[in-house]
């Protein structure tokens, strides 16, 4: 069957996403990304589901599907594995004249999801006639040919411990996108970049091990298990991780269970946010006559936690610049405890929200105010907190 090839403009208009699983996790990143207006429904949501509603991109209707959902819808994208609640959905479709992409039966469907790759500006789309592979296999070379570099040779064995950098999706290296493009099962969490998830090819297996700040979390243990289990498997398997795997992103304890089960491990670092979200914002962590060191601080566990490990008052002597990353929330009190040691009530302070992304927020305050000033402006995690004199040194 002969297929017409069109692209939509989404920005503003409704879509439609019936399913809160894996398939609707790869797919709403990039109707996000186009500007459509998306409404889910769905007795449940993954954790990266969960935060992109929690985030206010998108709206959640927490129950099964009734076909008055797809009024007003300009597109519907069925993302549930039920054939018969599938069928109910593109009956509603075709009677309100609404295109309907099927995730289950893409024959019955009135519109396919061709194979898409990104690379600046250029969007390639590559739609097939029933050989999707082929079609994958078309996407990827242009993908190559457009990042003016070899396609990925040979094969890949056991696992590799990607970065994503820290948001927008053409920060991955080279390297790591390679990686994922091979891989059979990739495992990621809430902070990879959506857009790299919707280039996944159908067959691989993907595992949300999202997690949301001081909320449902994958046990750490259970990760581990999944990793090693599929590798033994013959597997090749990604673990896609927001940005560096060993910058408080647990690589280490990964690394060191694979190792334990005989599964080699391929490390691949990724752009750390905790300077890309300051240097995105104009403020350079070191600068020439202003800063000679920057320390990098977790800030998940407050300052007067039994099981905090950070010297706070060696970090309040030091004179150069102090990142916190996971400290939104205790800000108020690593303030307190930093100006109580000694540091300066009227330091620099400045704080990036979801640093390289569209979604990019800062603001600039002073350590003894920062706390209030995020409160107001409403800023929420994932946010980079930079303290010292280079939140005024360039920009």
């Amino acid at each position: 069957m002969s297929i017409y090839p069109l692209g939509l403009k989404l920005a503003g208009r409704r879509v439609l996403v019936v399913g809160g699983g894996a398939v609707a996790t790869r797919r709403v990143p990039a109707l996000l990304a186009a500007g459509a207006v998306v409404d889910i429904v769905s007795p449940e949501l993954t954790p990266a589901l969960r935060g992109q509603v929690d985030a206010g991109r998108a709206s959640w209707s927490e129950r099964r599907f009734t076909p008055a959902d797809v009024d007003g819808a300009w597109l519907v994208h069925v993302a549930i594995d039920d054939p018969a609640a599938a069928e109910q959905v593109s009956a509603a479709a075709e009677e309100r004249r609404v295109f309907c992409v099927r995730a289950d039966d893409r024959d019955a469907a009135t519109a396919w999801t061709p194979a898409v790759t990104r690379q600046g500006q250029v969007t390639v789309a590559v739609t097939d006639g029933g050989d999707r592979r082929r079609a994958m296999a078309v996407r990827d070379l242009v993908a190559h040919a457009l990042e003016s570099s070899p396609p990925v040779a040979g094969e890949h064995k056991g696992v590799a411990l990607v970065g994503s950098g820290p948001g927008d999706p053409e920060l991955i290296t080279v390297k790591g996108r390679r990686l994922l493009a091979a891989a059979d099962v990739v495992v990621a969490d809430r902070l990879v970049p959506g857009l790299l998830l919707g280039e996944l090819r159908p067959e691989v297996e993907f595992v949300d091990a999202a997690k949301i700040p001081y909320g449902p979390a994958a046990a750490q243990e259970e990760i581990n298990r999944i990793l090693v289990e599929r590798a033994l498997e013959g597997k090749f398997v990604v673990r896609l991780k927001g940005g560096d795997p060993f910058v408080f992103g647990r690589g280490g304890e990964e690394a060191i269970a694979c190792a334990a089960a005989g599964v080699p491990v391929l490390v691949v670092p990724g752009v750390t946010s905790s300077i890309a979200a300051p240097a995105l914002a104009g403020i350079p962590v070191t600068h020439r006559g202003v800063a000679h060191e920057f320390t990098v601080v977790s800030g998940h566990i407050p300052p007067e936690h039994a099981d905090s490990l950070v010297d706070w008052a060696a970090l309040a002597r030091l004179r150069g610049t102090l990142v916190v990353l996971m400290g939104l929330k205790n800000l108020s009190k690593i303030a307190d405890r930093l100006i109580a040691e000694g540091r300066s009530a009227d330091t620099p302070a400045a704080v990036v929200q979801e640093g390289s992304t569209s979604h990019q927020r800062s603001l600039r305050s002073t350590l003894g105010q920062v706390a209030g000033a995020v409160a107001e402006a409403g800023i929420r995690p994932p946010a980079v907190v930079v303290i010292g004199e280079v939140v005024h040194a360039a920009v």
